[in-house]
């Protein structure tokens, strides 16, 4: 029987694939801390535990009608961005897939009321938020498939993709790794203001109470209370999180929901990027379990919000 072995919020953001004087030169002379945690997260977890295969839920990927999941035996070639062809060119990634893995995530949608659909076209566009961070974190004879957010979804369909991935993993013998692969509040500063807010520090957040949102959430994260982070959705919506927050709402369906008590690790500072909220945070499996007993946790409770446009 699989299960989830560690999970965590990772920051993809373009700036950690510019060379280090670039990100400086931007910084006012110091570097991000993204860049360290993420090398520190694939010495202390990525080369260290005991998995099989990341499962990596990708902020950027917006489907429609359906969560897809990607099935390729393995994904290759070369990443120009889209969207900042001038940072992100050329990139060459070559990730080894997990087609049985996925094809058992996507054989338990019907149970939990939604949609699934395995995909393993070659030509099936890739996105930063995977290979940036596989960039980072992919370790040799490890496999990785990802699943896209899906821009008509709201909190409870990102619970129930969640549920069925953690079902898919029971069925299966693997040791999963979860990435919960994007950012906190996710508001961008407009063009012309933009250049005056590329400094890693959060006095950049695009407002000061999205700011708030990020650092109380992040709080609650640190203490396990993951039951207040989702009775609250309703309220972080209005702080437009990215994609959103699907790709841990994602996370937080398979391990448990408001019973979901693991605390988490920052592996990097609360920073900026252009007005978004970016940080890591990791939460290893408590010795007792995802949803080991917690003081003081909330009734289990199902959150809904209205539809909105998807930021991503």
């Amino acid at each position: 029987m699989g299960e989830i072995v560690g999970a965590g919020i990772v920051s993809h953001v373009p700036t950690i694939m510019l060379p280090e004087a670039t990100r400086r030169e931007l910084n006012g002379g110091e570097d991000t801390t993204l860049v360290a945690g993420l090398r520190r997260l694939r010495r202390e977890v990525f080369e260290k535990a005991d998995y099989d295969t990341v499962v990596l839920m990708d902020s950027h990927w917006a489907t429609t009608v359906e969560f897809v999941v990607t099935t390729h035996d393995r994904r290759s070639g070369l990443f120009t961005s889209e969207e900042l062809p001038r940072g992100m060119c050329r990139i060459p990634y070559d990730i080894p897939g997990d087609p049985e893995l996925a094809r058992a995530i996507a054989g338990h949608a019907d149970q939990h009321g939604t949609w699934i659909t395995p995909i393993d076209d070659h030509h099936l566009p890739i996105f930063y938020a995977t290979t940036n961070l596989w960039n980072y974190l992919g370790v040799e004879g490890k496999r990785w498939i990802s699943i896209g957010v899906c821009q008509t979804a709201d909190t409870e369909d990102y619970l129930r993709l969640g549920r069925a991935i953690a079902d898919g993993i029971a069925a299966t013998d693997r040791k999963v790794l979860f990435v919960a692969s994007g950012a906190l509040s996710h508001t961008f500063w407009p063009l012309r203001e933009i250049r005056d807010h590329e400094a890693s520090n959060p006095g950049h957040i695009f407002t000061p109470q999205a700011r708030a949102a990020d650092e109380q959430r992040i709080a609650w994260f640190e203490a396990g209370r993951h039951d207040l982070v989702l009775r609250t959705m309703p309220e972080f919506l209005t702080y437009k999180p990215e994609a959103r927050f699907g790709h841990y709402l994602a996370m937080a369906g398979a391990l448990g929901e408001e019973h979901l008590s693991a605390p988490g690790r920052l592996f990097s500072a609360y920073e900026n990027a252009v007005g978004t909220g970016q940080v890591h945070i990791w939460f290893d499996r408590p010795a007792g379990g995802w949803t080991a007993p917690r003081a003081g946790a909330g009734p289990h409770h199902h959150p809904h919000h209205d539809q909105e446009t998807h930021h991503g």
